[in-house]
């Protein structure tokens, strides 16, 4: 199989997720978003989460986004936390990119892969993942540079294999201009390709 860079590739940055425009989205026709948990709604290891967070996954809830967090972390109880503060399903020990997690979410919400959303701050594991459903997917900036080890060494990649296509505008930034087509990835094949999973 030949490496595809598109894959890899999000179709749109930003800096933080409470930066996103939700009626962008709503008017684009996306009625349901995946979220990651750690470095994209609150930092590594903390249980802490800012009330511009808070605030924006409110008006999500309140334009009738349908949420849900899918998360590697292997703790069930942080992701719970999380999930109960939010008010938000949650898939945890999601072993992103792999589609298991992804297709339980969609199941959780009852939704499809057209008009869902991933967000998060990781090439290897939400764009990939998201890529590979035929998600709209957006990268955020890690929320805190504390990671664990892997990840650290992950980054290094994330830069190499971004660097071009950002100097070539190919990663535009979120905004409430732009444009996207829910039909511009190929239909997914929802089959199962991971076993562990948990949710709520």
């Amino acid at each position: 199989m030949l490496f595809n860079l598109k894959m890899f590739l999000p179709d749109f940055s930003i800096d933080r997720v409470e930066n996103i425009n939700l009626e962008r989205l709503k008017t684009l026709g996306f009625e349901s978003i995946i979220l990651d948990l750690d470095n994209t709604l609150v930092s590594w290891k903390t249980k802490a989460i800012t009330e511009a967070v808070k605030d924006w996954i409110k008006k999500a809830q309140s334009l009738g986004f349908k949420l849900c967090i899918v998360s590697n972390c292997l703790l069930r109880g942080r992701v719970k936390f999380f999930s109960d503060l939010l008010n938000i399903p949650f898939v945890f020990r999601a072993i992103k990119p792999r589609k298991k997690a992804f297709i339980d979410a969609l199941k959780i919400l009852d939704t499809v892969p057209d008009k869902t959303v991933v967000i998060g701050d990781q090439v290897f594991t939400d764009v990939l993942g998201g890529n590979r459903m035929g998600f709209l997917t957006i990268l955020v900036v890690p929320v805190d540079k504390r990671e664990f080890y892997i990840t650290i060494l992950q980054r290094t990649m994330e830069k190499i294999l971004l660097s071009g296509p950002r100097k070539k505008g190919l990663i535009p930034v979120f905004d409430e201009t732009s444009e996207c087509s829910v039909d511009k990835r190929p239909k997914t094949n929802l089959t199962n390709d991971s076993t562990n999973e948990g949710k709520k």
